[in-house]
């Protein structure tokens, strides 16, 4: 397995990106287990990421299942994506569909990070995800493309640079957006975020 200090030295670097535009990300609903298309505007964009992407030589290209970041990776250009289940958005149980202005109507001050959400993903569970899928990238030479959801990417930022998984909660990420991760003298660093 490669080390965080090996791969510094290789420089490699994981790209993020957050699937396009659909109607309940349009609207700030949670989205997680709800298998949504893009809408029209979400695919116009994604399919702008192909340019943004195409000189980009990747050694892995991950998905999660959900088709609006599958398709997210097909209209970039990476049709053959692999599928990789610990990539799915955080589970949010009873709040799915409800936006958090919904939500705080009866749990004032809720936000996924510092609150339970009833019969979703706890944080423990999310983290225990999103670090298998670190580990592995970090067997991987070269860079890494993932395709994803606003919370588990920003859990998954969170996890790389060695904090908390509720630390994703400094980390804003739009939809269609491209973000880069990899090292600054072998500590894990932010190269490029929400771009």
């Amino acid at each position: 397995m490669t080390t965080y200090e090996e791969s510094a030295d290789h420089g490699d670097r994981i790209w993020l990106v957050r699937h396009g535009e659909t109607e309940w990300s349009k609207n700030g609903r949670h989205t997680s287990t709800t298998d949504l298309p893009l809408t029209s505007e979400g695919e116009r964009i994604a399919a702008g990421l192909r340019d943004r992407l195409a000189e980009q030589k990747f050694a892995l290209v991950l998905t999660s299942p959900r088709q609006r970041a599958r398709r997210t990776a097909v209209l970039a250009g990476f049709p053959d994506a692999e599928v990789d289940e610990d990539l799915v958005e955080w589970d949010y149980g009873d709040y799915e569909g409800i936006t958090t202005a919904e939500i705080r109507k009866t749990v004032p001050g809720w936000t996924i990070w510092a609150r339970p959400v009833p019969n979703g993903e706890t944080p423990a569970a999310v983290a225990a995800r999103l670090d298998r899928v670190r580990r592995r990238i970090n067997d991987v030479a070269g860079d890494v493309l993932v395709f994803g959801h606003s919370h588990a990417l920003r859990g998954l930022t969170a996890r790389w640079l060695e904090l908390d998984v509720t630390e994703g909660r400094h980390f804003v990420l739009n939809t269609a957006t491209v973000s880069v991760l990899g090292w600054e003298r072998g500590s894990p660093a932010i190269h490029r975020w929400n771009s």
